[in-house]
């Protein structure tokens, strides 16, 4: 019975450690921290879109900025 239990215990732990690797893998992939990045850029835009044309190019660059700093690129 406890070999059993044992057993399931190493069942159990290496699954949830393969599980998370393959999670965190695929949760740095660059195509998905892109689509990440792209979905905050076109939030910060359309929260801009009724603003006069100075505050929009300026916020449009500190979005630039931003998908930039997402993205890793200095």
């Amino acid at each position: 019975m406890n070999l059993l239990r044992i057993a399931l215990f190493m069942t159990i732990f290496s699954s949830l450690s393969y599980l998370s690797f393959i999670f965190i893998r695929n949760y740095n992939s660059l195509e998905n921290i892109e689509k990440r990045c792209i979905l905050k850029f076109q939030i910060e835009i359309k929260n801009n879109e009724v603003k006069s044309d100075e505050e929009w190019h300026l916020n449009m660059d500190i979005a630039d900025n931003n998908y930039l700093k997402c993205m890793g690129i200095p």
